[in-house]
């Protein structure tokens, strides 16, 4: 028999952590301390998805709390996609993944968890990484916590572009 570790997930059950009332990324760009944040810019900004598809998978989301990109200044869509490179050349670093996904999903029937407040997503693939475990038993395997990811992550970030 093969265990799945998800030690992360018994705050969860246990209630421990209940989310804020409001907008989850609006909240989350509030917070210095939050474990999941890895960098800043002046009109978005960068963090771990608590729920990833793969190692590293990131968010780039603009603080400005609107549905879709059309509704953004072209200075804050610039500065997402300046700091969406940034993002593929640290994971590049940490990981050396052969490919990429980004993308958005706009609006909850386009599979939007957070529909209301626009962001990129940015995921690095693996040949072999859609194993049997997804397509067999509909489970993904994450071989890595979060908080290691983003302590491994983050020094690179301040390592490519220092403050």
């Amino acid at each position: 028999m093969e265990h799945l570790w998800t030690p992360w997930r018994m705050a969860y059950i246990r209630g421990e952590k209940k989310p804020a009332d409001g907008c989850i990324f609006c909240n989350l760009a509030q917070h210095e301390a939050d474990n999941l944040l890895i960098a800043r810019s002046e009109h978005v900004y960068v963090t771990l998805n608590k729920y990833p598809y793969n190692n590293g998978h990131l968010m780039v989301i603009p603080y400005q709390h609107v549905a879709s990109p059309e509704d953004l200044p072209v200075e804050t869509l610039t500065d997402q996609m300046v700091t969406t490179n940034r993002a593929l050349a640290a994971l590049r670093r940490l990981y050396n993944p052969p490919a990429f996904n980004l993308g958005a999903n706009l609006g909850a029937a386009a599979g939007a968890g957070v529909a209301e407040h626009y962001h990129l997503h940015v995921v690095p693939r693996w040949p072999g990484d859609a194993s049997f475990m997804t397509t067999i038993g509909h489970t993904r395997v994450i071989p890595d916590t979060l908080d290691n990811i983003h302590r491994e992550l983050t020094a690179i970030w301040r390592e490519l572009y220092p403050a």
